[in-house]
């Protein structure tokens, strides 16, 4: 085995560790595992079928034998099959002959073997095997990542629900926030994702080499092959696909694939504030003891794990949205083009991951500063405008814009000058006294109530 130091992917290299979450979903040993797993549930619903009296039901103990098949799969069984299709050339097909080989012991199943891979093609088995493998990574490994997102910015938001920062728009102060909300907009934003990700139901198919049932009517002509390959299909937990070609087109795959990417997309977006925020000086990040910030620079704190999080996003996406546009477009019945590319749907997964797990990382070091945040919107009393103008536009005051545009566009305004500005207004001594009460850390609207509700 090679060491991860001559791997060529950085996810069996350098981020080894990190991607093993998603290898018994996704690595070649895996794949053939799950294949293996439908040609031998295909077999057990074949002979539990009565109407089939060629194949005798099995007993519990041959159904138990070929579970344990399954349960105990090994790299060594792989491998061994890896054999077969080294001189077969077709990977489904050296599955076939290995059970064939594995089987032929067991008296039961010995007089079935010519049912193993019965009436399938190859994608009757693959595209099942991929549309399990794409559910059970999904909700095992990256929804639950996707949570601990969530819970961190839940918490961060209600932490600092009430802390005041000024908001940038188009990068210039703007209207007052405050932390809190900044935050629970993002856990929102992965929450309305992680729903998205989650409704996507996986579609399978088992009918046949172009999607017809010949070869199942051939055989066993008046069978109701639609509805026991339905049954088929829905008893692993997918959902049916009545009209295919040789392949199922893949469209939940596809709409898998993109509710990732808008996922990541809201992910990237937080980075990218983060970012800002540590730069402002809104957030410091805890240091670590022993780490290094840069090789000539001893003071630096840099926002590694949100630029990790942020370059693996965009290789992740750059995969996910090539896989949502190729795979459901196949030439006539079949080509095997979408074979090779699916092949990939564990990198853009393996690095969807690390992009969880760098951004959880970088979350757990944030710590907030808020006499930098308080310096900003001293600073800024101009962002005041936007409530004092309001407030002349509600008791008639004309050209209530225009007269707060000509006092502080493209000015610094203190809050002596916006309070000279404020006593010469026509409005009544009540809402005067209300707005030279206001500061920019008291304007915050109904940030801190949304911040906690998140």
């Amino acid at each position: 085995m090679p060491s991860p130091l001559a791997a060529l992917s950085p996810l069996d290299g350098r981020y080894e560790r990190s991607a093993d979450p998603l290898r018994p979903y996704f690595s070649e040993a895996a794949l053939i595992r799950h294949r293996v797993l439908i040609e031998l549930e295909w077999l057990k619903a074949l002979a539990a079928e009565r109407r089939i009296r060629e194949l005798k039901p099995f007993s519990r103990t041959t159904r138990l034998a070929l579970d344990r098949l399954v349960a105990g799969f090994s790299e060594k069984d792989a491998m061994h099959i890896k054999n077969i299709e080294a001189e077969t050339n077709h990977d489904v097909k050296a599955i076939e002959y290995w059970l064939k080989g594995r089987l032929a012991k067991n008296a039961e199943v010995q007089r079935s073997l010519e049912f193993i891979h019965f009436a399938c093609t190859s994608e009757d088995i693959n595209n099942l095997a991929y549309a399990l493998m794409l559910a059970q990574s999904r909700d095992r490994v990256l929804l639950p990542r996707l949570d601990q997102l969530v819970v961190a910015l839940r918490a961060l938001a209600r932490r600092h629900a009430a802390r005041p920062m000024l908001s940038r728009t188009h990068g210039q102060p703007a209207s007052p926030s405050t932390l809190g909300k900044e935050m629970a907009n993002f856990a929102h934003r992965l929450v309305r994702a992680r729903a998205a990700l989650e409704r996507v139901a996986l579609l399978g198919k088992m009918n046949g080499a172009v999607g017809n049932y010949n070869a199942h009517a051939a055989a066993y002509p008046g069978f109701p092959w639609e509805a026991f390959c339905r049954r088929f299909v829905e008893r692993l937990g997918l959902g049916f696909n009545a009209y295919t070609t040789q392949i199922e087109p893949h469209d939940s795959y596809a709409a898998l694939f993109d509710a990732y990417a808008r996922a990541n997309s809201v992910l990237l977006d937080l980075n990218r504030d983060l970012w800002g925020y540590i730069s402002l000086g809104y957030f410091r990040q805890k240091p670590n003891k022993g780490e290094v910030g840069s090789s000539t620079m001893p003071h630096k704190v840099n926002p590694i794990d949100f630029e990790n999080s942020e370059g693996n996003i965009g290789v992740a996406n750059a995969l996910l949205r090539h896989l949502a546009d190729k795979l459901p477009v196949s030439r006539w019945q079949r080509d095997l083009s979408d074979s090779t590319a699916l092949r990939n749907a564990g990198v853009a997964l393996g690095h969807t991951l690390l992009a969880y797990g760098a951004c959880l990382r970088g979350l757990g070091k944030l710590e907030a500063d808020a006499g930098r945040m308080a310096e900003d919107l001293e600073a800024n009393w101009e962002v005041l405008a936007e409530p004092i103008q309001q407030v002349m536009r509600k008791h008639g005051v004309p050209d209530a814009y225009e007269k707060l545009k000509a006092l502080t566009r493209g000015k610094r305004l203190d809050r002596r000058q916006l309070a000279a500005f404020v006593r010469t207004l026509p409005i009544p001594a009540e809402a005067k006294k209300r707005l030279l009460a206001l500061t920019p850390a008291s304007y915050v609207g109904l940030a801190p109530a949304l911040a906690k509700r998140v």
